[in-house]
């Protein structure tokens, strides 16, 4: 009997694999890093073969832990980071790590194209600027750079296309993914071929384009060897990560908006129309008929990871002892800090900046430092900085016609109550979390339970499995300390702009 749906999600530090009832409750999940390779200066770029290696253990763990049945699993969605270029050979060999979306070593290649084609026709056609985070520049580096491995390329895939890939040994490229190339017509969701010939991408690098929830394949008999699954499951294509934590947040209709707390922070509005802006990120939704209007920015959850990482020495010897994480510990010390951290502001620019300044050359600052501040300022400063991120983004997006009235709120950092009061604080806007860890994998599933047959659609999905887990509403007193905060917040970078770009430098290439 058929009882599980199985989400898959290829995070930047990690891959989690999440079995799921049909209610929407997990039943087993298990969760396997990989590192980060970052070979020179602005390059971020991971190998895909880590990825599967992750996915096989970790769907190992998943049913060697629980007593589960692989028969018992009625279908397996995928969701994965964006604007990655995995480069495959004909017999679907990696031919090169491949770039993820922190990477900016193309933004010579961005500059030229943006005059040589024009970056308004661009916009026009893909509904978003071309900069070098994203995949099309990528491309044209492994052309320019590694003309061997250009040669070779059969087809470039995005990280959860490529994990179906290795599931079912179909090539696919689905909707939501389609806004990391600029070839991609944002309003029909159809590679336009034009485009194609004018940014020199080669059509036949491009898998032909699926919904998110169809069925790609089945389980082959060598992934089934490797995984531990059964032959035939069937695989739908999937989405990018951010759209299937939209979807798992319980966002279906237009102007319902998650919050993202991964390793990237920002947000993402759901439209039932075409509504581009350039400072900000369009895709389209995995939801049939739907885009997303995102704000994507560098520092999410991701810079709390690298705080604890580099300077929580003390906090991971004490969780040895007590069993309490080191994240919680910093968690207390910066609840004791007033909010505005006594006039410090943190910058979360630790790997340029995209939406909304879209700045390659923006640096992470820590501003306000001086013998008065603790620890706790640090960590309280970094949570608020984020917090600024994610508002610059909404007043753009409602600058645009976007109306936001509250958050869904997904990610490790929704599990911080201080974290996600700060940031309702900081917008003005309710925030309620679901299920905030799951979410992502959860989208993902959903996707392979319509594919499967087992929802009607993603909306019937959410009404049936959505529950929201607390609801925290924006404290006056403190939206008032955060004002000032903000505007020092948009200051500083604005004063700074010139610096980070001067003594930055440009990246190699």
């Amino acid at each position: 009997m058929k009882k599980y749906l199985l989400g898959i999600d290829i995070g930047t530090s990690a891959c989690k694999v999440v079995l799921f009832r049909y209610d929407g409750s997990a039943a087993a999940s298990a969760s396997i890093e990989y590192p980060v390779f970052y070979p020179q200066k602005g390059w971020a770029e991971q190998n895909p073969e880590d990825w599967w290696t992750g996915v096989c253990k970790a769907v190992r763990l998943v049913l060697d832990g629980e007593d589960i049945l692989p028969v018992e699993i009625a279908a397996i969605g995928v969701d994965g980071q964006s604007w990655a270029a995995v480069a495959i050979d004909e017999s679907g060999n990696v031919l090169h790590n491949t770039p993820i979306w922190m990477d900016i070593r193309a933004k010579k290649i961005c500059d030229r194209l943006n005059h040589e084609v024009g970056a308004d026709d661009i916009f026009e056609v893909a509904g978003n600027s071309l900069q070098p985070s994203y995949t099309t520049a990528k491309i044209l580096w492994y052309k320019e750079h590694l003309p061997e491995v250009y040669a070779k390329i059969d087809t470039i895939l995005q990280c959860n296309s490529y994990i179906v890939y290795k599931l079912t040994g179909q090539k696919s490229m689905e909707k939501s993914q389609g806004y990391g190339l600029h070839c991609f017509d944002m309003r029909t969701g159809t590679w336009n071929e034009e485009m194609c010939q004018r940014l020199g991408i080669l059509r036949s690098f491009l898998p032909d384009i699926y919904e998110c929830s169809d069925v790609v394949g089945g389980v082959t008999r060598e992934s089934a060897e490797q995984t531990g699954l059964s032959m035939g499951i069937p695989v739908v294509a999937g989405g990018l990560d951010a759209a299937c934590g939209t979807l798992g947040a319980g966002v279906v209709y237009p102007g319902e908006t998650q919050e993202q707390g991964g390793q990237a922070g920002g947000m993402s509005i759901c439209l039932d129309e075409y509504n581009a802006d350039p400072k900000l990120i369009l895709s389209y939704h995995v939801v049939p008929g739907k885009w997303l209007l995102q704000g994507g920015t560098t520092g999410g959850g991701g810079a709390m990871r690298w705080f604890e990482h580099e300077f929580a020495d003390y906090e991971r010897e004490n969780a040895r002892r007590t069993g309490e994480s080191s994240l919680t510990q910093l968690n207390y010390i910066a609840e004791a800090v007033m909010p505005g951290s006594d006039g410090m502001i943190f910058l979360p620019y630790m790997s340029g900046e995209r939406s909304p300044i879209w700045d390659p050359d923006a640096k992470g600052v820590y501003y306000g430092v001086d013998f008065a501040k603790t620890k706790g300022h640090f960590v309280r400063a970094t949570m608020e900085g984020v917090a600024y991120a994610l508002r610059h983004n909404l007043e753009v997006a409602e600058q645009c016609g976007a109306a936001v009235e509250e958050l869904l709120a997904v990610g490790g950092a929704a599990n911080s109550y201080l974290w996600t009061q700060i940031k309702a604080d900081v917008t003005g806007k309710v925030i309620k979390v679901p299920a905030a860890d799951t979410a992502t994998a959860w989208g993902a599933a959903i996707l392979a339970g319509v594919g499967a047959g087992i929802y009607e659609s993603c909306e019937q999905a959410v009404e049936q499995t959505r529950h929201i887990t607390r609801t925290q509403r924006p404290n006056p007193e403190n939206r008032k300390k955060y004002e000032y905060g903000y505007q020092l917040y948009l200051e500083l970078y604005e004063d700074l702009k010139a610096t980070m770009k001067k003594r930055g430098g440009e990246c190699d290439e």
